[in-house]
């Protein structure tokens, strides 16, 4: 633990941090990124589905066998960036400054990137399906998920 950050730096990562970790929570556990009619498509299932069930999977709608695995690899990621997002906050509202946890933050945010996007682009596109507020929720996630550990990083010798 190095340097603390002056008060305005130190209370906008607090924010940053907050907010993004928000975003990719909701994300990846209650935002639908793609709807089609009244059925939610997300990382971890499809909810409100087709026939009346309330959750279902992710194998119905016609991708490779790996999307679902993908998808689950999603949502894990989205969680452990949360989770980095949240500590990072408390840590730096406590007048700390946790380079080495900004650092594995920054991984994680880079990991929940790379996996969104093969998320994303391995959607087979339903018919009617349209992109819903999950997967805006994801990228705000990432830009203020990098955002607030990079201040960290950037501002605070070591």
């Amino acid at each position: 633990m190095g340097r603390s950050l002056p008060p305005l730096a130190r209370w906008s990562v607090v924010l940053l941090a907050l907010a993004g970790a928000a975003c990719f929570a909701l994300s990846v556990v209650a935002g639908a990124w793609w709807s089609v009619g009244p059925v939610e498509i997300g990382p971890h299932g499809a909810r409100q589905c087709f026939g009346g069930a309330d959750h279902c999977g992710l194998q119905w709608i016609g991708a490779s066998a790996r999307w679902p695995t993908i998808g689950i690899g999603t949502w894990g990621a989205g969680l452990v960036a949360a989770l980095g997002l949240v500590v990072i906050a408390a840590g730096v509202a406590g007048k700390r400054t946790p380079r080495l946890l900004a650092k594995m933050t920054i991984s994680a945010v880079l990991l929940a990137l790379g996996l969104g996007s093969a998320f994303y682009v391995g959607f087979p596109g339903l018919v009617g399906a349209s992109v819903d507020r999950g997967l805006l929720l994801f990228g705000l996630g990432i830009a203020l998920g990098v955002a607030a550990p990079a201040l960290i990083v950037a501002r605070v010798p070591r």
